[in-house]
């Protein structure tokens, strides 16, 4: 995949097309300070605004891999052109994470784009985890770099909310004592 023509290709036409979008996933996480390589780019967009996303995708070559109510993804005809998956801001949470997502460089400047705050990544990947065990360490993993990476500057109570909606506040306990032991 070609991030670089990828990515400018469609910001450009999401900006023409008045589509309000967010990088979430890899992305997210390198412009947060985890380097972690990606195969793919993910966004946040606004339920409302997927038909203006599905018409854009496809007139670029995307074929559409699978569709619901909380997720699309596409895969590229041509190999360069390779994964995009958008999940859909239709419930609170998500809603917020859009409005609050700040533009930031990506690509080593490359590119200013928004992305979602940390404290959302991290719901994101508590979310994840829940859903699909198989993620359950890579995500950990993630959580646990970000939160000491960053925590002077968290909102724990936003994250402890996140934690709280799956039951898994225990899990969150433990990484903030093993970071405090740490410092």
């Amino acid at each position: 995949m070609n991030f670089e023509t990828v990515l400018k290709m469609l910001l450009e036409s999401f900006q023409k097309a008045n589509v309000d979008t967010a990088l979430i996933g890899g992305f997210a996480l390198q412009a947060s300070g985890i380097v972690r390589a990606t195969k793919d780019i993910d966004f946040l967009v606004a339920e409302e605004d997927m038909p203006r996303v599905k018409t854009i995708m496809i007139s670029f070559g995307y074929d559409i891999l699978h569709e619901s109510q909380d997720v699309c993804n596409f895969a590229g005809k041509m190999k360069e052109l390779g994964r995009v998956d958008f999940l859909l801001a239709h419930r609170k949470y998500a809603r917020v994470m859009l409005e609050c997502a700040k533009a930031k460089e990506v690509l080593q400047g490359k590119f200013k784009v928004k992305i979602i705050r940390t404290e959302d990544l991290i719901g994101l990947k508590v979310q994840s985890s829940s859903n699909d065990p198989s993620r359950y360490n890579l995500d950990m993993s993630d959580i646990e770099s970000l939160i000491r990476l960053h925590h002077k500057d968290l909102d724990l109570n936003l994250i402890k909310e996140y934690f709280s909606l799956f039951n898994r506040e225990k899990e969150l306990e433990d990484i903030l004592k093993k970071i405090r032991h740490a410092h």
